[in-house]
């Protein structure tokens, strides 16, 4: 048995906030009956409708996409920016959503979903799953800042997980250098700001890998579906 919050998000026909809302308005109905107490748990064998129109449970997708820089990790942007979504629209008639977020001007892999199990499972921060990302950062990044970093910063008041990092390359002539960095964590801007707390800068950033799922394969803006292997293991981690 689900939330029926969940069970109406996951048919597609609008966020769990909002399935939250409908529900309390009193427009949806379980088996004949209207339903307004949130939390209340049924199956997809139960006949839930919403206004009236009985919902169908969609399919889960499971991809992958390369998300370019300039464009939000959302399904919706009030300023009417591009969202990941718009790249989808026409191509999977269901619902899909973002596995956490990518800053608007930080490109790389992100998964996208309808599974709100896989996505609390890959979010939460016991399951400790590794991002890779690559920084592009102003100056000439030296052992001493790798070394707060691999101990952990305080970002916000709180104090990162230990985080592992190499740096890739230099340019000394356009003092600029290129680190790789793992952590497992999902503050906002968490990269950028743990840089900036050892004395420097991120110009460019671009998220490598998540779990075992790199960027293989794909160029900015592509993306596929993972395979039924891959979404196991995904489950496992």
């Amino acid at each position: 048995m689900e939330r029926l919050q969940k069970l109406i998000a996951e048919a597609g026909v609008t966020s769990r906030r909002k399935a939250e809302e409908l529900i309390v308005n009193g427009r949806v109905q379980v088996n004949g009956q209207v339903v307004k107490q949130l939390g209340s748990k049924f199956t997809t064998q139960d006949l839930i409708e919403v206004d009236g129109i009985a919902i169908e449970r969609s399919p889960k997708v499971y991809l992958m996409f390369y998300k370019p820089r300039g464009v939000i990790s959302s399904v919706h942007d009030e300023k009417g920016r591009k969202v990941v979504t718009d790249y989808f629209k026409d191509i999977i008639d269901t619902r899909i959503y973002p596995v956490g977020r990518l800053d608007y001007d930080t490109s790389g892999l992100l998964l996208l979903t309808n599974d709100g199990d896989l996505t609390n499972h890959l979010l939460h921060p016991h399951n400790q799953v590794n991002k890779v990302y690559i920084a592009k950062i102003s100056g000439v990044v030296t052992s001493r800042a790798l070394e707060q970093l691999r101990h952990g910063v305080k970002v916000n008041g709180r104090k990162t997980a230990p985080a592992k990092s190499e740096i890739m390359s230099v340019d000394r002539k356009k003092q600029t250098s290129l680190v790789k960095l793992v952590i497992h964590e999902g503050m906002n801007h968490q990269v950028k700001e743990m840089f900036k707390q050892v004395g420097f800068n991120v110009v460019k950033l671009r998220r490598e890998q998540v779990g075992f799922l790199t960027l293989n394969g794909l160029v900015s803006g592509d993306w596929r579906f993972l395979t039924n292997d891959e979404v196991k293991a995904l489950k496992k981690l």
